[in-house]
């Protein structure tokens, strides 16, 4: 008794100096808010679209030094994070790495959308 319920339903959106560039969003409990960071970095920093964003090897912190990654990162990585004391899993599970969706407005007004190929879904336009 007495404890609230855990639950991450946490939409994004992402605004550059001032104005609305679009919503995104990552669902898989724990991993929602670190898909939302992954996503902003692989736009942000990396200068993705929405797709290659969505698209883009993801990884999972647990706790402690233990963190998941799919695939098809690079297996010298793996070594690396292994060599500093991270236990590593690649796992191929899908369900833990989240899916989501991101639109985009363009400064020339267009939009640009993604939809999660880890999960059904579909980025359409009129």
């Amino acid at each position: 008794g007495g404890k609230r319920p855990y639950h991450t339903i946490i939409p994004g959106f992402l605004t550059k100096d001032g104005q609305p560039v679009g919503p995104f969003g990552v669902m898989g409990g724990h991993m929602q808010p670190q898909g939302h960071v992954q996503m902003m970095v692989n736009t942000i920093d990396y200068g993705l679209n929405p797709q290659a964003s969505l698209d883009a090897t993801r990884w999972y912190w647990g706790e402690g030094r233990a963190i998941k990654l799919e695939p098809a990162v690079d297996p010298a990585l793996v070594a690396g994070l292994r060599e500093r004391g991270h236990a590593v899993e690649v796992d191929s599970d899908v369900d833990v790495f989240g899916n989501g969706q991101i639109i985009w407005r363009l400064e020339s007004g267009a939009y640009v959308a993604g939809s999660d190929g880890r999960t059904d879904g579909g980025a359409l336009g009129y």
